[in-house]
């Protein structure tokens, strides 16, 4: 378990970096996946 504390003035932040890379690689693939979707719309209405 990667974690990294960052201290910002009187604040702390733990950032879990298994958490952050796991919600990117989500992120990403919902983004390719509404991108296909797109295309295919597109491509359907100039029928």
């Amino acid at each position: 378990m990667n974690r990294k504390l960052i201290i910002d003035g009187n604040a702390i932040y733990e950032i879990d970096e298994d958490c952050m890379l796991k919600n990117r690689v989500n992120d990403e693939k919902n983004k390719k996946e509404e991108e296909h979707g797109k295309n295919r719309d597109d491509s359907s209405s100039r029928k």
